[in-house]
């Protein structure tokens, strides 16, 4: 009995420190949004040589994602995730750095490759432990992320208001961060493959088993992608508000999604991913409905608000479905990121492009269409539904520690 105790506190303690990861990923993301002007400043870039910088992030972490599987294998989970985690984290100071457009991009490729790699070491840790509980913790883990890039992002407004610079305040982060990230993953748990399992290839392309589960992801992406970017010109310049209303609605948009993915494995485990994640494209539909029909602000930013709880839990979920979708749930998960990543890189110039030739209205029309896709496709995440049922609470005494 003693044992089986053991090997529970384990997964307890593993499930905390995967969520101080994601935390700290996302605090590395939230410190570096709020300091963009500085670095544009700094870098003496104007609007579209900053537009085209910060699309190498989403390359990097492209290219990068598919190597994630075969580091993991190569250094074991842990090691590999503690090293990954290390060099995202002090990525960040990269950037404020840069002092013209080339080095600029260069060092925002790197942060989003190092960014892209630890996104898929922790999420498949994240569903690793998840198996090992029998009940979901993907939405909450991603909801950690969420508090994160909120606690980075009030932290960077404030050294921003202090009128602090951005090389010293990312240094500082940098080093707090890399200290508790690392810290972190000395609790996480380090699955090995199995003895005739061979490794997998270096550069991994997504399996087939992805695609689907991708698809989805990329349909959620693309809608929050174009709700954090442009809800806030939507307000200001087709419904004509204030700038603090139309700040407040993008503010609205981004805490509707953390709260919904704290609460949202409570939800899960009740009425199972399938069930969820039609749910969550029906409310998704429903406010961009909303968003594209309302002639009132407060209609606008009630249907902004509902898209950000329908599509709060649905890449947590399509993450936790890649993992259990095939035999290496890292090179899943590497795919179903890498096409969530190249939807979060085509969403907002996507949008604008629309825009400027039918309109904003236009645009939102194809977000609420894409999250159509999402209700209607949601049987494809069913493997995380058959694979939780097969690892409950009474199973869980058998499960063994990391696997050998």
């Amino acid at each position: 009995m003693s044992a089986v105790v053991h090997r529970q506190r384990e997964v307890r303690h593993a499930r905390y420190a995967v969520a101080a990861v994601f935390a700290v990923h996302g605090a590395v993301t939230g410190s570096f949004a709020t300091r963009v002007p500085w670095i544009q400043e700094h870098a003496s870039v104007g609007p579209g040589q900053l537009g085209l910088a910060l699309a190498f992030p989403a390359l990097g972490a492209s290219f990068a994602m598919p190597l994630a599987s075969g580091i993991s294998h190569r250094f074991g989970a842990r090691t590999a995730l503690r090293g990954l985690i290390a060099l995202w984290t002090l990525s960040l100071v990269l950037p404020s750095l840069a002092p013209n457009l080339l080095a600029l991009c260069l060092a925002l490729f790197v942060y989003g490759a190092t960014a892209g790699m630890s996104d898929v070491a922790m999420n498949a840790l994240g569903v690793e432990v998840e198996d090992r509980l029998g009940r979901s913790i993907m939405s909450g883990l991603h909801g950690m992320w969420s508090v994160g890039a909120l606690v980075g992002s009030a932290a960077g407004t404030l050294a921003a208001h202090l009128g602090s610079d951005a090389r010293l305040h990312h240094a500082l982060a940098a080093a707090v961060l890399t200290v508790l990230g690392v810290a972190a993953c000395t609790w996480v748990l380090d699955p090995r493959p199995a003895g005739d399992e061979g490794p997998p290839p270096r550069f991994a392309l997504p399996p087939r088993s992805a695609l689907p589960i991708g698809a989805i992801g990329f349909c959620a992406v693309f809608a929050e992608g174009a709700s954090l970017d442009w809800s806030a010109v939507y307000l200001r310049h087709q419904l004509e508000t204030s700038a603090g209303l139309a700040a407040a609605c993008t503010t609205g948009f981004a805490l509707t999604m953390a709260v919904a993915r704290i609460a949202g494995d409570r939800v899960v485990d009740r009425f199972g991913a399938v069930r969820t994640v039609r749910a969550s494209g029906v409310l998704a539909v429903l406010g961009g409905l909303l968003v594209v029909l309302g002639i009132h602000p407060a209609v606008a930013m009630t249907g902004f608000a509902l898209m950000g709880l329908g599509i709060a839990v649905v890449v947590p979920l399509c993450f936790a479905a890649a993992g259990r979708s095939g035999p290496n749930p890292g090179q899943a998960i590497a795919g179903v990121a890498t096409l969530t990543y190249t939807s979060g890189l085509i969403a907002p110039s996507a949008i604008g492009g629309l825009a400027q030739v039918s309109g904003l209205t236009f645009s939102f029309a194809l977000v609420t269409l894409l999250a159509c896709g999402i209700a209607a496709f949601a049987g494809v995440l069913g493997a995380g539904d058959r694979g939780r049922s097969k690892v409950g609470p009474a199973a869980n005494a058998a499960v063994p520690g990391p696997r050998s």
